[in-house]
């Protein structure tokens, strides 16, 4: 085959499965750069395989996907020195899009803000084992040779973490519309002071995440109902709230909010609902402007 057609057909292949490769290091990850320089490891890893003739790959996918995670967990040891140093709660880069922004079905395999959460809680193994198989439904037997491991030390590791997710999370979809309405009160209340609207409309055992990259805001997470409030309220009044302009997004598959000030993303606010749907049982604000860099109007 000429060389021009195989670095073609290379490209192909890639740009096929870059969606499904993105999200599962996102998934991975938490973070847009950090993914980005995962997939740009794989590709340069790709590209050389065929150079050098890759017509033995039986199975492209299956190929990519275990350059892709491998990679990923080879970066995670300098990443988390990263965030040992990191100021404040660190919280995953928002992956933002207009409500009606058609994707494809891959890349929204991107988990809610509050799943990526809990997944920063397991080891770098559990985490692999529980994106491929509960996120991307790989079986135990595929994933096996994505981590070299055998297929009953996968089942082990997929035990583990199931257990510890759903310790700290269990299974539970908000409504989409609710979410959105909760999402659009909760905001009202919020810039406009209303203290008891924001206590009517949070579960008494609430925590708020501001991730604002040691910038300003709180430096660690805050837990309870009376401490959010005031939490927010003065935030609000500190920040003149009223300046702001909201627009509703998608962020990471959940209807949310990103607050610009003067056309430019001041922060991007998650809300988790509880079981009941009607209270807000966590609050997710990213305003670290580094990680707002690629959230478009």
């Amino acid at each position: 085959m000429p060389e021009g057609t195989t670095e073609d057909a290379a490209t192909r292949v890639f740009a096929d499965h870059r969606e499904l490769l993105f999200s599962v290091v996102y998934n991975l990850l938490g973070g847009v750069a950090d993914t980005e320089d995962v997939l740009q490891d794989t590709w340069l890893r790709w590209a050389a395989r065929h150079g050098g003739g890759g017509d033995d790959i039986e199975n492209p996918r299956a190929y990519l996907v275990r350059i892709a995670v491998n990679t990923a967990l080879a970066r995670q040891a300098d990443i988390s020195r990263r965030r040992e140093t990191y100021v404040g709660p660190w919280l995953p880069e928002p992956l933002v899009s207009r409500a009606d922004a058609g994707e494809s079905a891959e890349r929204t395999e991107a988990v809610s803000m509050a799943l990526l959460v809990v997944l920063e809680t397991l080891t770098p193994l559990e985490r692999a084992v529980f994106v491929l198989h509960e996120v991307f439904g790989y079986a135990h037997t595929e994933i096996a040779p994505i981590l070299d491991r055998s297929p009953s030390a996968v089942r082990q590791l997929a035990h583990r973490a199931r257990e510890h997710v759903q310790a700290r999370r269990p299974r539970y979809q908000a409504d989409p519309l609710v979410q959105r309405q909760v999402t659009e009160r909760f905001l009202k209340a919020a810039l406009g002071g209303d203290l008891a609207a924001l206590l009517e409309l949070m579960a008494p055992d609430v925590t708020l995440w501001r991730d604002a990259g040691g910038r300003r805001g709180p430096l660690r997470p805050i837990h309870g109902r009376d401490r959010v409030a005031r939490v927010i309220s003065g935030t609000a009044r500190r920040e003149e709230a009223d300046r702001f302009e909201i627009r509703y997004r998608t962020v990471n598959g959940d209807p949310s909010a990103v607050l610009f000030d003067a056309d430019a993303p001041f922060a991007v606010m998650v809300l988790d609902l509880d079981g009941d749907g009607d209270r807000v049982r966590g609050i997710y604000a990213v305003a670290n402007p580094d990680k707002l860099t690629h959230v478009g109007e």
